[in-house]
């Protein structure tokens, strides 16, 4: 025991020696120098906690930006499955009494009416794909003949050609033939059906303000055609992608009113119910 007091106090005596040779003041200076060191790690940490704290309020608002963003995803992507599946039941209804769409009216179309850019994608479409008419289509406004039987052919030709493009996923080649076939064929009874999927297919790939003009010169030549009540409603639909949501509201108004049979109709309603939900 001796032995090992002895050897701890020749550790402990150089140490105390060394701190007696020190002032008063050095010690006080050197306390207070250990206590700020204490302080600025202290601060440190606080600092260090904030930065991260700061970062996490940042995530947070990022996470919450992405989970709207999703929502409006799934919101789109319930309205085109919507759509889709009201386009499905017509053709299957069509298919089985072997309607065939109405005539639109005889004011000629404007060449090029949506004009050019960039195609868009038209999720499957498939309404009226089977139901078109194989009648000669109906005089142009001005006197003109009505098609020969041979025209008529190859303007149904063309339009099913156009379709077919559309189906198989080539959407800028589908868009390029339906403006020919409006070009060539500005009143023909397929021609609203070509103008409803020459705006279906900008519609589908965002390009909304192409997609919008395509939709109204349908409604402004052909204003009696079955695909009004549609266009109408892809017009709404445009109008809130392109943010002009009071036009929105009142064309989804209107569609309701003016086709309230319509599933058209019924999809308007929904989307005024949502826009009215916030």
């Amino acid at each position: 025991m001796a032995g090992a007091l002895a050897s701890a106090m020749l550790f402990v005596l150089p140490v105390f020696a060394q701190d007696s040779r020190l002032s008063l003041a050095d010690r006080v200076s050197l306390l207070e120098q250990r206590a700020q060191n204490k302080d600025q790690s202290s601060a440190t940490l606080v600092n260090q906690l904030q930065q991260v704290q700061s970062q996490l309020r940042d995530m947070q608002g990022q996470i919450e930006e992405l989970q709207h963003q999703l929502q409006q995803l799934q919101d789109k992507s319930k309205d085109q499955y919507i759509d889709l599946d009201s386009r499905l039941g017509r053709l299957e209804a069509a298919s089985k009494t072997g309607a065939a769409p109405a005539s639109g009216s005889s004011a000629p179309a404007a060449a090029g009416a949506a004009a050019t850019g960039t195609a868009a994608a038209a999720g499957n479409p498939a309404a009226n794909a089977t139901s078109t008419p194989t009648t000669q289509a109906p005089p142009a406004k001005g006197g003109n003949k009505p098609l020969s039987a041979a025209d008529n052919a190859a303007a149904q030709a063309a339009y099913d050609a156009a379709f077919k493009t559309l189906r198989g996923g080539d959407y800028v080649g589908a868009s390029r033939e339906f403006r020919k076939f409006i070009e060539q064929y500005p009143d023909h009874s397929l021609t609203p059906n070509a103008f409803y999927w020459l705006g279906e297919s900008y519609y589908v790939t965002t390009n909304y303000k192409v997609a919008l003009e395509a939709f109204q010169h349908l409604l402004n030549q052909f204003p009696q055609s079955e695909k009004a009540p549609d266009a109408l409603l892809k017009v709404g639909y445009c109008q809130l992608e392109l943010k002009q949501a009071p036009a929105a509201k009142a064309t989804l108004e209107s569609v309701v009113s003016k086709y309230p049979s319509s599933k058209a109709a019924s999809l308007a309603k929904e989307r005024l119910r949502r826009i009215q939900a916030g």
